[in-house]
């Protein structure tokens, strides 16, 4: 049974309500900002959002309530709407005229179609769209830019248990194995005897989505036809702590009663779902929460909820509803003995930032997240006055056929990163590659070879 990882656990560094800017906007949102958005007319919304069942339903509408509150409106609250897992947020103007958002959480996958038929006018989804949906959004522009994929939070895929399960670690490879069938009792890896309940999200489901590919889809496997299957997140968890035999996942907030176990991928560590691994994107169960939107956004709230999202007030929403909020804070890191000596001199040291820099797949290109990151990491180095000889940065990926070619390689996508923030001013302490080494994610597909692709921040 693997080993619990020991040296990134969430108590090393907590979260904070006092959080930095967030992407290319300014400190704050004046509420003058918003003041020329319209009211809704009749009992119309002004904005509309579709998707996630993980953001839609308590992040979304949270958000929502944040920026109602900027605005300056009154006697805000949530209504049931028509469905089930749908809601209304209302708030009332100055002058006594209504605001009403809607907000429907049935899985990703709607939001793209909605946003496809002019139903809604945000998509909110926990996973990236995939190509087929960008294709056929191709007359709205192009749905993978900058100006239409929004990264609004980090969360993580727990993988959980009823508290009693002895079992407290297992590979990706054996939880697929028990979600596909392949194990059905939990004596085979030592648990009780007792046959595997497997729980899972719904086919609309983006944290289902999330699920196949970084579990089951590495082995060509599929789920088992037995396993319970729900739309709601809170019923699914609740229903796994209370079954002796059961197994589940679920975004990072919705583990409630039950037991997360730690998860290794390839050669990692096992890793529990902790904020500083997810907040890295080191944790193999790590995933990004999405809005999308059109690339000619022409609704003001819309416009107005994602700057809300970005800015400091929405992060301490995101990080208020058991999210991992986009900020920067300095981790100290335990040295171990299974570490590079560098690496094991810069954990003495120094301390690593709360953020990896990633990069387009195949390319040497930042990914739309890095590139708000790379502000991030900026309003950090300022305010803690680390702009000369502080910094150094740490380059990863994966193995090669030649070594020195896989090091190589790793170096060069840290000076990617390098020349940007070179551009604002840093003066750097080192710049450094280490190959192959310390991997979070199994090699042998694209997905984990992704993931090893990767930019540590490190600070004296």
């Amino acid at each position: 049974m693997p080993r619990a990882l020991s040296y990134a656990d969430r108590d090393l560094w907590g979260r904070t309500l006092s959080l930095l800017l967030i992407g290319f906007i300014c400190y704050a949102l004046p509420l003058s900002v918003f003041a020329a958005l319209p009211a809704s007319q009749g009992n119309q919304p002004v904005l509309r959002i579709q998707g996630s069942n993980t953001i839609g339903a308590k992040l979304g509408p949270e958000l929502v309530k944040g920026l109602f509150e900027a605005q300056g409106l009154r006697d805000i609250r949530s209504e049931a709407g028509a469905r089930e897992n749908e809601q209304r947020i209302v708030g009332r103007q100055a002058n006594g005229r209504s605001v009403i958002v809607e907000v429907a959480a049935h899985g990703s996958g709607t939001g793209f179609a909605s946003l496809q038929n002019g139903s809604t006018d945000l998509a909110a989804s926990s996973r990236p769209i995939k190509d087929s949906e960008a294709a056929s959004l191709a007359s709205l522009g192009d749905l993978h830019s900058p100006q239409s994929e929004q990264i609004i939070a980090i969360d993580g895929l727990a993988i959980i248990v009823h508290p009693g399960n002895p079992i407290s670690a297992l590979s990706v490879e054996q939880i697929a194995q028990l979600f596909s069938g392949e194990i059905s009792d939990w004596a085979a890896l030592g648990g009780k005897p007792g046959k595997v309940q497997a729980y899972a999200r719904d086919d609309n489901s983006g944290t289902y989505d999330t699920f196949k590919e970084l579990v089951l889809a590495p082995g060509g496997r599929a789920l088992a036809a037995s396993a319970r299957r729900f739309e709601s997140s809170n019923q699914l968890s609740d229903l796994v702590s209370g079954d002796p035999n059961g197994i589940g996942f679920i975004g990072l907030p919705y583990v409630r009663q039950a037991k997360a176990i730690a998860v290794a991928a390839g050669e990692s560590h096992p890793m529990l779902p902790s904020t500083s691994l997810i907040a890295t994107e080191d944790y193999p169960l790590a995933r990004r929460l999405f809005i999308y939107n059109d690339p000619q956004l022409e609704n003001p709230w819309a416009r107005a909820l994602i700057d809300f999202a970005h800015s400091p007030r929405g992060q301490a929403i995101v990080d208020s509803a058991g999210f991992i909020a986009q900020t920067v804070q300095a981790i100290k890191v335990a040295p171990e003995t299974q570490m590079p000596s560098d690496y094991r001199q810069l954990a003495e040291q120094a301390q690593r930032l709360s953020v990896n820099f990633r990069f387009q797949e195949g390319s040497a290109t930042l990914d739309n997240k890095a590139y708000r990151d790379l502000q991030r990491v900026m309003d950090y180095l300022k305010q803690h006055d680390k702009l000369r000889n502080k910094v150094v940065l740490v380059g990863f990926g994966d193995p090669k056929s030649d070594p020195e070619r896989a090091a190589l390689l790793s170096k060069l996508r840290a000076m990617a990163v390098r020349r940007e923030l070179a551009k604002q001013g840093v003066l750097f302490r080192e710049i450094t590659g280490l190959g192959s080494e310390l991997p979070v994610a199994a090699n042998d597909q694209d997905s984990g070879r992704i993931r090893n692709r990767r930019v540590e921040v490190w600070v004296y």
